[in-house]
């Protein structure tokens, strides 16, 4: 063997541990398990949204004088499922407000609709409007799984294109920017929300 195919045999084995060590590898990884979880992120929400019309008809025909709860939960879906975020937009932290907002905003019309049942014990007898709160419970629960598993994804992800040695291949080969978490947009919003049907005296 020749000195020059040894030294090739000797080198390409570093060169190869060298961009490996540089991110080459783990920052796309990293990148597309953060996408990944943002996708159960949307799916969550979009289950949730899903239930909405179904809840909302249910309760329609049982509490004809909390229309207004109705109709601004109504409105809320719409707004929520108006806003669509991409892969693109998750180094966005501002389009990723705006989503969030939507989706808060659903969350407490909501709220305020799960007030009423309480209100009105009546409503809580219906087998159907009881098997859709138990669903859109379990709805909720998916959802803060899924934002706590997509922002340590996020966290994951932008703390390997900070630290050495991958920051190299996040800046050489891919130009890698941070990714923004999932926050909630009201400052409030672990308060039950306040009802009011408007006809207090």
């Amino acid at each position: 063997m020749t000195r020059n195919r040894l030294m090739t045999a000797f080198l390409a084995p570093v060169a190869i541990a060298s961009l490996s060590a540089c991110g080459v590898n783990s920052i796309p990884t990293a990148e597309e398990e953060a996408k990944a979880r943002w996708a159960d992120v949307q799916a969550a929400y979009q289950r949730r949204a899903n239930v909405v019309p179904n809840l909302v008809a249910t309760v329609k025909g049982a509490a004809s004088s909390e229309g207004r709860i109705l109709t601004g939960v109504t409105d809320a879906r719409a707004r929520a499922t108006a806003i669509n975020i991409t892969t693109d937009d998750l180094s966005n932290p501002e389009r990723l407000q705006q989503f969030s907002a939507a989706q808060n905003q659903l969350t407490q019309a909501l709220g305020q609709l799960r007030t009423v049942v309480e209100a009105y014990p009546d409503l809580k007898s219906q087998a159907n409007f009881s098997t859709l709160m138990d669903q859109l419970e379990g709805h909720d629960n998916r959802i803060n799984i899924a934002i706590l598993d997509y922002n340590r994804a996020v966290q994951a992800y932008n703390t390997r294109i900070r630290t050495f040695p991958d920051v190299i291949g996040a800046k050489i080969f891919y130009g890698a920017k941070p990714m923004a978490t999932y926050q909630a947009t009201t400052p409030n919003a672990q308060q039950a929300p306040t009802v009011d049907f408007g006809n207090t005296q």
